[in-house]
């Protein structure tokens, strides 16, 4: 596939030439490099790459075993493994700046004094377009995870916001109680743009023992089964906020990336779906094109 028969998309005012992000940590763009070569630059897989998400210290990740699959899914403990602030800038960076599509740059903190160096760092990059905060870990001041509670988001993005004029992109997590006012308490507090679903918590059994099959006892639910709850979540934030809304959880195929740019989305985001292919933002992106051309009646639509 040369050309990807969908047109450009506005993100937080970043020129996109497609909607089709992936998802942070679900696509190694460095290691694919290094597998498939110079062929990648040349048919990459997204409109948009979102980094694996960076902590400001370095971490390890969790014990092994870190994935178990599900009839219609995946459930990942793999915890977040990354060389930290200073590493990322370092040996992370001048590779994924060499990627031919935007850079946006997912980072967490265990504190707002964390956050606060962390979009500092990187936003004063030139090469980074766009920063997505992973609220999805609790506050060690507070105890409360950020994006669950709408007043620890809201005062997580109003100490962020005045340090940068880039586009903030607040991913919610999916185990709120109301995701809709988090992702309102984001807007109001200065976010530019909200992505969801994250994972679902979840834990697998090892059949021969009944013990947790995960070394970190569970982990994150991701895949075609989480589709209908992030459809409904994308939904109700839709409707709640006037900001660009992110959709992910479960997109396959073009049918699925067009399901949720029509609830709302702005643009959708491939995860599990790049395990099993690597190009499947690129296939995903061209199905979808074609979908929305017959929409458009450019093409034929086959009678039932």
């Amino acid at each position: 596939m040369d050309d990807l028969p969908i047109g450009p998309v506005d993100l937080c005012g970043v020129q996109l030439d497609g909607p089709i992000l992936n998802g942070s940590g679900t696509f190694d763009a460095i290691a694919a490099r290094r597998v498939f070569g110079d062929a990648l630059l040349e048919h990459f897989p997204f409109h948009c790459f979102v980094s694996k998400t960076i902590t400001l210290a370095p971490r390890q990740g969790n014990p092994p075993p870190r994935l178990f699959e599900t009839p219609a899914g995946l459930i990942n403990s793999i915890g977040l493994p990354n060389k930290g602030l200073d590493g990322f800038l370092e040996h992370d960076l001048p590779h994924l700046t060499e990627l031919p599509v935007p850079l946006c740059v997912s980072v967490m903190g265990f504190s707002r004094d964390e956050l606060a160096i962390l979009v500092e760092a990187t936003a004063a990059r030139e090469e980074v377009a766009l920063i997505e905060l992973n609220f999805s870990c609790p506050n060690v001041e507070t105890g409360l995870i950020m994006g669950a509670d709408p007043t620890e988001t809201a005062r997580s993005v109003e100490r962020l916001r005045p340090i940068t004029e880039k586009p903030l992109i607040v991913k919610l997590t999916p185990n709120a109680t109301d995701p809709a006012a988090v992702a309102h308490a984001a807007e109001e507090a200065g976010a530019d743009a909200v992505s969801l679903i994250n994972t679902l918590k979840g834990v697998a059994l090892d059949q021969r023992t009944g013990a947790p099959w995960l070394g970190a006892g569970s982990g994150g639910v991701s895949g075609a089964a989480v589709k209908p709850i992030a459809l409904a979540q994308l939904s109700a934030v839709v409707s709640r906020v006037a900001i660009p809304a992110i959709g992910m959880g479960g997109v396959a195929s073009g049918q699925d990336a067009h399901d949720f740019l029509a609830i709302g989305a702005r643009a959708v985001a491939v995860g599990t779906e790049s395990f099993r292919d690597p190009m499947a933002g690129r296939r995903i992106a061209a199905e979808l094109g074609v979908i929305s051309r017959n929409e458009r009646g450019f093409l034929p639509v086959a009678s039932a």
